[in-house]
């Protein structure tokens, strides 16, 4: 079994948690700390020559200010590092090996890109410094493409090439398979490394299934952070792994240092910015996607977690690890717009309801204020009472309205137990158990030209001006106020708008209503900000 080494990289990948900026003695105190616990490599960020010189973050425009940020510090028994992402640094910002601070690059690339990021890794080693060529989202090479890659690895012959698993897609057989297979074609006096993400919890779980392959002769490194601190899941935390190469492999780091420089700094930084696993990142490892889908998703606020995943389950090839936002709210419409047959619901609720005054219910908080009004029309027009995406105690509903499916899915106890409440939902939605009572083409209802395209409220008051009932009564639908949010307790609070904002929505309902030409007589029994209808 070869040697296997330590590397740090909290001022370089660390620094996506707080944009580099770690303050100049924070700086200092970390790379002290790790020189002093002996760390084999210490990556100490960033050469990037689209950023300034700023002294006190660790993402610097070239070697100069490298030299800057660490003069008169003693590097002991250390390696040190930088990165960069290919592109972002021109090689002519780099200055001769003997001239810098630095010992090795690190040099991270994507896989449509490998011909040149070698290119560059040549040019690097040109200068004096030892090599590490970093293959991003491993995950996503095939067999054939890997060995392409570590053919021209080894012609390069750099000090190091690494797996790096940026989204913290791998699992142990995963990852056993990419490390034998660089293992059986890369040049024997290459080091590889591995650089784990916490998406599923495994990165320190990885790092040393990597250590027990005892099998593997050449040298190995792994990565790790100070306390895991790293961008979206994290990182393998460098004191576990610290630990674990003292107790197993005969290493000697000296782990008070590491919990110092934990203590007197990281833990600053993650009480105002924390990171870590979350359910975030765990749905896009369970995806194998980048978590920016994820992030789009669930910011829509109007999905449910199954509906989510279905759209995810649609990401395809290397469209899943290069995030585009045209391309996920593509996926997203593709997937609101299931058509259906809805004819049969529409001949059944409109046997129900044909000819019939319909009350709608919002969840504004003008329908417990203005209770006494809408008890008053109840009594003297007998309608169908109907609540959108919730079901109200106070009234007894006879039918609600659901278009939200994150909504829907916040109410299901409640709509569980109300066994006589018939329930029409829109094709977006997925009941949890059986069948709804009625379901009609989301899509069909959609107001393409409004700001909130699929407003329940528009959608509901298009489907009932279509089965001719005799009239459509609304309680509860206040309009938007700045900040103004509904006090009922099952309202949606998902946002809150400026005035400017909310008037231009209150309007552009009012726009939306008069658009479609509703033949059906529309009145506000509660107070509104809506002017639709108003003499």
């Amino acid at each position: 079994m070869g040697s296997i080494e330590l590397l740090d990289c909290t001022l370089r990948d660390g620094g996506y948690v707080n944009d580099w900026q770690f303050g100049h003695n924070n700086i200092v105190n970390l790379f002290e700390r790790l020189v002093s616990a002996e760390v084999d490599y210490i990556e100490i960020g960033f050469l990037d020559d689209r950023r300034p010189f700023d002294i006190d973050r660790t993402i610097m425009p070239d070697s100069r200010a490298v030299n800057e940020i660490f003069k008169g510090l003693e590097k002991g028994k250390s390696t040190i590092l930088g990165m960069i992402d290919y592109g972002t640094c021109d090689i002519s910002n780099i200055l001769p090996c003997q001239e810098s601070v630095l010992d090795g690059i690190r040099v991270i690339f994507k896989k449509h890109k490998m011909h040149e990021a070698i290119a560059f890794c040549g040019e690097i080693k040109a200068l004096g410094y030892k090599v590490f060529a970093q293959a991003v989202s491993i995950t996503s090479y095939s067999d054939d493409e890997l060995r392409e890659l570590i053919d021209l690895v080894n012609e390069l012959n750099p000090f190091a090439f690494s797996l790096v698993d940026t989204y913290g897609l791998l699992h142990k057989k995963q990852l056993i398979h990419y490390l034998r297979f660089a293992d059986e074609y890369l040049n024997s006096d290459i080091r590889l490394g591995y650089h784990a993400h916490n998406n599923f919890q495994l990165a320190f779980a990885n790092c040393v299934e990597l250590m027990e392959q005892d099998d593997i002769e050449r040298n190995l490194l792994v990565d790790g952070t100070l306390y895991g601190m790293g961008k979206s899941a994290g990182n393998a935390p460098l004191e576990l792994l610290a630990g674990y190469m003292n107790d197993n492999l005969g290493k000697n780091y000296h782990l008070n240092q590491i919990m110092e420089a934990i203590d007197v700094t990281i833990l600053d930084i993650y009480r105002e910015i924390p990171w870590g696993y979350s359910f975030k990142f765990y749905v896009s490892a369970t995806h194998d996607c980048h978590p920016n889908y994820v992030t789009y998703l669930m910011n829509k606020k109007k999905l449910s977690m199954s509906g989510i995943n279905q759209i995810l389950s649609r990401l395809e090839g290397e469209k899943k690890l290069l995030y585009s936002q045209e391309y996920v709210d593509s996926l997203y419409v593709e997937y609101q717009q299931i058509q259906c047959d809805d004819t049969e619901s529409y001949k059944r609720l409109e046997n129900q309801l044909k000819g019939r005054n319909v009350l709608l219910l919002g969840p504004g908080k003008t329908i417990r204020s203005n209770k006494n009004e809408v008890d008053d029309y109840i009594r003297e027009k007998n309608p169908v009472i109907m609540a959108i995406n919730f079901i109200p105690g106070e009234y007894n509903v006879e039918y609600a309205f659901l278009s939200n499916a994150k909504r829907y899915v916040q109410q299901a106890t409640r709509i569980s137990t109300e066994k006589d409440v018939k329930l029409i939902a829109t094709s977006n939605v997925t009941r949890s158990k059986g069948e709804f009572d009625y379901v009609f083409s989301y899509s069909n209802l959609l107001d393409e030209e409004a700001l909130i395209v699929d407003n329940p409220m528009i959608m509901l008051i298009r489907l009932l001006d279509g089965i001719s009932v005799n009239n459509i009564a609304l309680a509860g639908f206040d309009g938007y106020e700045k900040t103004e949010l509904p006090d009922y307790a099952n309202a949606n609070k998902d946002h809150i708008y400026s005035r400017e904002k909310a008037m231009q929505i209150n309007k552009d309902v009012d726009e939306s209503l008069k658009r479609f030409e509703i033949a059906t007589p529309i009145e506000f029994i509660t107070p509104t900000l809506y002017t639709y209808g108003r003499k």
